[in-house]
């Protein structure tokens, strides 16, 4: 009987911590672009990857702006490496490029840079707030 339970107990907390939310999921404030401008951007999954929509834009003096990339995939195709690497897909509306993305997390913050042709950029450091 006590072997039932032990494999029971066993199988529910290998479920739960399959369930358990990447540490990359949130809400996180870019860094400046070229314009002065950030962005909210929120990460979650989709599919087997994950994927960071903007929310809110700001301009300079951190006022909220109307922004057309709204709504748009900021992050995509983006996946666990291992000890808070990331790697995937970063589109700057700034440039209007899409990055091959490499993040990297430590506690509360994400150092994000990418390459597209050859051509490198770093996208500075982003906050969790959320």
């Amino acid at each position: 009987m006590n072997r039932i339970l032990m494999s029971a107990a066993a199988v529910v907390l290998s479920a739960t911590a399959a369930l358990a939310a990447d540490p990359l999921e949130g809400t996180w404030r870019t860094a400046p672009d070229d314009n002065g401008h950030t962005g909210l951007i929120n990460v979650a999954p989709c599919g087997a990857a994950l994927c960071g929509t903007l929310m809110k834009a700001f301009d300079g003096t951190g006022a909220e702006v109307a922004s057309e990339n709204i709504g748009r995939q900021i992050i995509s195709e983006t996946m666990a490496k291992g000890d808070g690497a990331y790697k995937g897909k970063v589109y700057a509306p700034d440039r209007d490029k899409t990055y091959n993305s490499k993040l990297q997390l430590s506690g509360n913050t994400l150092a994000v840079s990418g390459c597209v042709l050859g051509i490198c950029r770093n996208g500075g450091t982003w906050t969790k707030v959320e």
